[in-house]
């Protein structure tokens, strides 16, 4: 008896192969099941950015903060002016409207 099967084509070999099929499901594993999954890294990083960018927001109010106290340390004239616009304090004899 002579064999006349027709051979697999070469998509169906290539689905079939146990490595091809242990990587893809390794692949499957690792990007959706897994504890540390894509969405998860994803939303990490996404969460470092803003967490970045607000450090750097701070760390300038910070600069600036710090030149302001060293400003208000040194100058009499500095430190009035703090204390009239932000307390609202005022000298004798003298009316301060506040308009919002």
């Amino acid at each position: 008896m002579s064999s006349t099967s027709k051979q697999r084509p070469l998509w169906f070999r290539i689905i079939t192969n146990k490595y091809v099929i242990a990587t893809v499901v390794f692949a499957a594993v690792i990007l959706f099941f897994d504890e540390y999954n894509l969405m998860v890294t994803r939303r990490a990083q996404r969460e470092v950015s803003q967490l970045q960018a607000e450090e750097q927001t701070l760390r300038e109010a910070i600069v600036h903060d710090s030149l302001s106290n060293a400003t208000l340390r040194h100058s009499m004239e500095a430190k009035e002016r703090f204390a009239r616009e932000n307390y609202y304090m005022k000298r004798p004899n003298e009316d301060i409207y506040v308009i919002r």
